[in-house]
Formats: structure tokens, C-alpha cells, sequence
């Protein structure tokens, strides 16, 4: 409708843990212990039911996309492009593996993202433990809430400027329970308030303590849990207990040696995965990487380049550019999911990648080909499959057909990337949105997309973020088999401005009811009137002048919402004018010239109250379409063209008129006068009644005076 040519693709996603979740979940399985190419069948099928009743909800809702083109992430040809980037990126020397600490999740059972974890206040205990220093044999106290790590303990830190500890520096302290003497040495990442003061770092019990073994340059030399969540043989009795089990054990044991000082409950800042809700350990994970933290000025440079809308959004960007300290692990320990092209070497254990534009399936696929290295043929192939986002990162590439070796495909790409716009969610900003500009950036060396449209959440009536763990998810089926889509979209467009979160109520969408009702009666209305043919001279009557003035000033201020792909603006500026103005007042004031009921007005004025009545609802349907498609179809296509309405152009703002926009007020509060006048006198609207018309508003008197009987 702003004249573009539109090109619209519509994607499902089908990769990821929740894929895997809940197949789980309705198969009662569990995915390690079900053979692979089983789980990977019940999960496509799965999806599949899922994939069908969302293509319903999208249609229902009204989206206008391609829905005989749509693309699924889980196709071999999405795949196969996933996999050809990382091999580009491998040979350019972009990908590397490496054993560092990652993120866990011990019920996912894969390496996690920081990008995808959250944190959460959970009740937890500070327990306050006895140590002893081996030069002096003095007892000192470090508070902890997770004594089971105790047997990973590497060093013990005081803060430099803490003088309670710093005779401490430089001597050892003994870890009870397992007698081993670790270092105690200075530094600022230990609180002064936090506890005693004394803060044993372990391998791994969060990333400060990744942080600081780092820069001590201590070697890890004791794990103390597996990928499993449970105790190592280094925590003795205490091997093959969940961390939660030997974190009771050790503490019973502790406070029946005395050991206990006192136990506080409190709340613990908690890493979870955002999937499960499953509390994050660190293990150190053999992974792949994708180098990030040498692109992080170049992608400060670029996202300059993209319009955010709105612009508040673009810090969320910015700060978790600036908040990159490590690479990104790209591999996963899945089994839904895009596998990673590699094949090593039996002989030479060589890693080495296929050519791309195949998907492959190295778990059970033979190498095509043999080692570049030694030339043998035996290659095994690799099992992980990748981080979900290194799959959702490509989809503007997908989509604009990046890679193909044909030439209409190349020029379909030209002609269509960078794409227009990215609209999402703002709190995957710091994951889709952010590895997509990475991923785009390294591969084209361009910007993904022109602009950035962030939604906020949606939230319930209590104002919390709707999930199913919580239950407070609203099923959008019923409500549309109920309101109908014009409804629904009407009123979340009208609930928030753009980027805000939106309270979900089924109390408001019975609000957003009444207009569109309210709109159609309009339109009803107006229907009843015909339309001036082409050659009829219209001449304006000063009521039609004032009420288009107000149009053309209602239609730029649509337009600059549009423009800012700001649908609140639009929603809010047509329900008042529609509402408030056009109905309320103008519809009134014309009615009786409109119907020819009184002898005082023309042909002339009656022509002219029948081609502003139909200019204004012809150019509010075409400003309300985008929000409320079917409503507006039905009207446009029964008074105003076969064609569809969306097929039309945005409408120009014609009769702009300041002076007449400027007696709007004076216009309502003169209609009130005489509505309050009337209410006073126990008299109906149709009664005469004596008032008398100001000069500013004497020349809209023949209207006011049909309107109210004035007398």
C-alpha cells in the first residue's frame, strides 16, 4: 500500500531444544536413551501436527504472506545452507575447537549460550564454614552456598583492601572434609560484604570463578561434577550424588564435625536455561566456537547503519555487544537439529568438511571423499548438531536465496538483500537479532536488514510475561473463533505504543469490539447514500471543508506511524477521529443535508454531503486496512472496487486546511453546549432550542441549525 513491490516469505522454525522437549513430553521418552534416527522421525512428525494448526492461527489472524512458498528450518535445503556457511567460515579460519568452561544444562544435557540464559532470585542457603590456615592454624570463616564444590576449591581470595584479611595473603588454607591446601592470595573480585569476606573459588561454581582462575593463571586440577549434574570420584563418598543431594550430605557432615557456623536463607542470584528453567552448571566442554569477540567494534560500526524502531531498543543491542568476553559455542549434543559437516581421520585424525550445497548427515553418512591429509578413506563422522541460533542466524541469506550458483538466483539476491526488515521480540535481541547481523556481517560484509522492528512482551492482566510454566499463556484460538481476527488485531495494535509490553485481557478486546462494530455502522450508513458520479460538480460546503481538513490531518498522522512501522499511532488516531469526530460530530451535522429532508439546503449541498461522507469512510478504510484487513475488504469491495483493497495505495492527505482544523474545538464544544443545554431542560435532541451561534462558527450555521432545531 506505500507502492512497494513487497516480497513477504513466511517461516516456520523447527530446530531447537523445545522441538526436542516436546516430543519428549508426548512420547514419555527421553532423547538419549531413544536410538537416534527413531527420535529425530517422532519429532518431525510431531511438528508436523504443531507446524499445521500454527499455519491455521497465522491465516486466521489475517498475515498476508506467501503461504504456498513457506519454509521450514528443519528442510534438507535450510540445512544444507546452514552447514555451506560453516564451511566457508571454517576455511576462513572463523571456527576453531577448543575444552573451555561453558554453560550446562544439566536437563537439556548440551552446552548453552550466555545469550540464552536468565537469571533468577532463588531461595538458597549461605552456609558459614570453618577453615583453618595451615601456617597458623588460625580458623577462619568463608560463607558459601554451594559446599559441595569444596573439593574443587583452587584458591581462597581476599580483597586487598579488606584489613580484616590481609595478614592472610600469601599463606594457605585447609579445605575441610578433604584436607587439601590451596593458595590465599589478593583480589578485588572478593566483597568485603559478601559473607565473611573470604571466598573460595572453585572449578566451576560460577563464571566469576572462571574469571579469576583465569587471570591467576591457576590450572583446573579437580572437577567436582560431570555432565550429568553429579559428584566426580575427586568428592569421594560424595561420587554419583546430584549436586542438590551432596550439597544436604555435606553440610549434615560438616555441622556434625563442628564445622558450622550458622546457616542464613536467603536469595541467590541464579543462572537458568531459558528452556528448561533448569539451574546452569559450568563444566569445561570440548566445543566449537565461532570468533566473535575480534568482530565486536565492527558490529558497533554497523549496527549504526540499522533504523531500530524503536530507537529505545537499539541500546538493548549495544549493551550486549559491549557485553561479549568469549567466543560463541556453536556445537550442541542434540539430535534435533542442523549436524555439523565434519568427518575426522581414523588414521591421521584429521578434521575435514565436504563441499557445500549438500545436506549432510555425518552420524550416519559417509564422507564423500577421502582426508585431505593422509588420503585414507576411513572417516568417522562428527555426532553434535549446532546451537539453534547458528540455524535462525541465516534466514534473511535463506530467504534472499544467498549462495546459489545460479544467475537468476544471484540476481533475485541482489535485488533482495539486504532485506527491508527484521520484526521480532526484545528479548531475543541479544540472540536472533544479534548472531544474524554477526553471521550476516561475516559472510556478505553487509547490515542483514534496513530496519529493526521490536515488539515488546505479551503479559497478563497482573502484568507478568506470559509462559506455559507459569499458566498464564493465552490460547489465541478461541478468541479469534469468538471476536473475529479484526478484533483481535485492533485491539493489541491499541493496547501498547510500539515496543511496549501488551496486557493481554479479554475485557480490552470486548473495547476494541466496540469500534469495529461502531465502524461498520459507519459504513452502513454511509452506504445508504450514493455516490457522486464523476462529472458532478462538487462544491464544498464550509461543514464538508472543516471535516476534510481534519481527514488530511488524521491521514499524515497514520502515515507517520506507518512510516515508523508504528501501528499504535494509526489504531488510536482513526478509532478518535472515527469515533469522536466524524460520527459524533460531522455525521450529525450533515445528516439532514445528506438526506434532503429540509427544503433550506440544495442539490448542490446535498451532492457535496454525499461525496465527503463516501471520500472519508473510502479514505478510512484504506487507513484502518493494514490493522482490520477483512472488515475493510467487505466495505471496499461492496461500495468502492473488486479489486482488493490492500491491492490500493495509501491515500494523500487533499484538503488540508489549518484555518478549518483550528475551529475543531470550538465546533465540539459548541455541539456539547447544546447537548448539556438540552439534558438541563428535560428536552430530547430533536426539540428546538434558542442559543445563539458565535460569528466564528456562523458560517457552519445551516448545518448546526438542521442538527440541533435550533431556533
Amino acid at each position: 500500500m506505500l507502492g512497494f513491490e513487497t516480497y513477504f516469505p513466511i517461516g516456520i522454525d523447527r530446530n531447537g531444544i523445545p522441538v526436542e522437549n516436546y516430543t519428549e513430553k508426548k512420547h514419555n521418552i527421553r532423547m538419549h536413551e531413544t536410538p537416534r534416527e527413531k527420535f529425530i522421525e517422532l519429532a518431525r512428525v510431531a511438528l508436523d501436527d504443531l507446524e499445521a494448526e500454527m499455519i491455521g492461527i497465522m491465516k486466521s489472524m489475517g498475515m498476508s504472506g506467501d503461504f504456498d512458498n513457506y519454509y521450514r528450518t528443519d528442510s534438507d535445503s535450510y540445512r544444507a545452507l546452514t552447514q555451506a556457511t560453516f564451511i566457508q567460515l571454517w576455511k576462513k579460519g572463523m571456527i576453531y575447537e577448543a575444552t573451555r568452561p561453558n554453560n550446562y544444562c544439566t536437563d537439556c544435557r548440551t552446552t548453552v549460550a550466555d545469550a540464552d540464559i536468565e537469571y533468577e532470585e532463588l531461595p538458597s542457603q549461605l552456609v558459614y564454614v570453618k577453615w583453618k590456615v595451615k601456617e597458623t592454624n588460625e580458623e577462619i570463616v568463608i560463607a558459601t552456598t554451594r559446599p559441595e564444590l569444596i573439593v574443587a576449591c583452587q584458591v581462597v581470595i581476599v580483597n586487598p583492601n579488606d584489613d580484616r584479611h590481609k595478614h592472610l595473603i600469601d599463606q594457605h588454607a585447609v579445605t575441610p572434609i578433604y584436607r587439601k591446601e590451596v593458595p590465599i592470595v589478593a583480589h578485588t573480585a572478593a566483597s568485603p560484604e559478601y559473607g565473611t569476606g573470604i571466598v573460595m573459588v572453585c572449578t566451576y561454581g560460577d563464571y566469576d570463578d572462571v574469571r579469576v582462575l583465569r587471570e591467576l593463571q591457576i590450572k583446573t586440577e579437580t572437577i567436582a561434577l560431570n555432565t550429568d549434574a553429579k559428584m566426580t570420584s575427586a568428592a569421594g563418598k560424595y561420587a554419583g550424588l546430584r549436586a542438590a543431594h551432596a550439597r544436604k550430605e555435606i553440610t549434615n557432615d560438616l555441622e556434625s564435625m563442628g564445622l558450622v557456623v550458622r546457616k542464613d536463607d536467603i536469595l541467590h542470584r541464579t543462572p537458568i536455561c531459558d528452556r528448561s528453567h533448569t539451574p546452569i552448571e559450568i563444566i569445561p566442554m570440548k566445543e566449537f566456537y565461532l570468533k566473535q569477540v575480534d568482530q565486536k567494534k565492527k558490529l558497533l560500526q554497523l549496527q549504526k547503519q540499522i533504523k531500530f524502531h524503536p530507537e529505545m531498543h537499539r541500546q538493548l543491542l549495544v549493551n550486549w555487544i559491549n557485553s561479549v568476553t568469549i567466543d560463541w559455542p556453536i556445537s550442541r549434543r542434540r539430535y534435533y537439529g542442523t549436524e555439523i559437516p565434519i568427518w575426522y581421520c581414523t588414521n591421521c585424525r584429521n578434521a575435514n568438511v565436504p563441499a557445500p550445497g549438500k545436506y549432510y548427515q555425518p552420524w550416519k553418512d559417509k564422507f564423500p571423499g577421502k582426508c585431505s591429509k593422509c588420503g585414507r578413506h576411513s572417516l568417522r563422522g562428527e555426532t553434535r548438531t549446532f546451537d539453534t541460533w547458528f540455524d535462525s542466524s541465516i534466514s534473511p541469506l535463506f530467504i534472499s536465496k544467498f549462495g546459489s550458483s545460479k544467475n537468476e538466483d544471484k540476481q533475485f539476491f541482489a535485488k533482495t538483500y539486504p532485506t527491508s526488515v527484521r520484526p521480532q521480540a526484545k528479548d531475543i535481541i541479544r540472540t536472533w537479532l544479534y548472531y544474524t547481523l554477526l553471521r550476516s556481517h561475516l559472510l556478505t560484509g553487509k547490515v542483514p536488514w534496513q530496519h529493526a522492528w521490536i515488539m515488546g512482551y505479551g503479559v497478563d492482566e497482573k502484568g507478568e510475561r506470559m509462559s506455559k510454566s507459569k499458566g498464564n499463556v493465552i490460547d489465541p484460538i478461541p478468541l479469534l473463533d469468538k471476536y473475529g481476527a479484526d478484533i483481535f488485531r485492533f485491539w493489541n495494535v491499541s493496547e501498547a505504543s510500539l515496543g511496549f509490553d501488551i496486557r493481554c485481557s479479554e475485557q480490552r478486546m470486548l473495547a476494541a469490539g466496540k469500534f469495529v462494530t461502531k465502524f461498520w455502522n459507519i459504513a452502513r450508513f454511509i452506504s445508504s447514500f450514493p455516490q457522486p458520479k464523476q462529472n458532478d460538480k462538487i462544491k464544498l460546503t464550509p461543514s464538508d471543508k472543516w471535516i476534510l481538513a481534519e481527514l488530511a490531518k488524521l491521514t499524515d498522522e497514520c502515515m507517520k506511524g506507518y512510516n515508523d512501522f508504528n501501528f499504535f499511532i494509526p489504531a488510536t488516531k482513526i478509532r478518535e477521529f472515527a469515533w469522536n469526530t466524524f460520527a459524533a460530530h460531522y455525521l450529525e451535522m450533515a445528516k439532514t443535508r445528506a438526506y434532503g429532508q429540509n427544503k433550506n439546503f440544495s442539490r448542490d449541498e446535498q451532492l457535496a454531503a454525499w461525496f465527503t461522507l463516501h471520500h472519508c469512510l473510502r479514505v478510512l478504510n484504506l487507513l484502518l486496512a493494514p490493522i482490520a484487513p477483512f472488515l475493510t475488504e467487505v466495505i471496499w469491495q461492496k461500495l468502492y472496487g473488486e479489486e482488493s483493497i490492500h491491492k490500493q495505495e495509501f491515500p494523500q492527505a487533499e484538503f488540508k486546511s489549518s484555518a478549518m482544523a483550528s475551529l475543531t474545538q470550538k465546533l465540539v464544544d459548541f455541539n456539547s453546549q447544546v447537548w448539556d443545554e438540552k439534558k438541563k431542560k428535560n428536552l430530547s435532541l430533536k426539540d428546538p432550542l434558542k442559543l445563539k451561534i458565535s460569528a466564528e462558527l456562523k458560517q457552519f450555521e445551516k448545518d448546526l441549525v438542521a442538527m440541533h432545531n435550533l431556533q
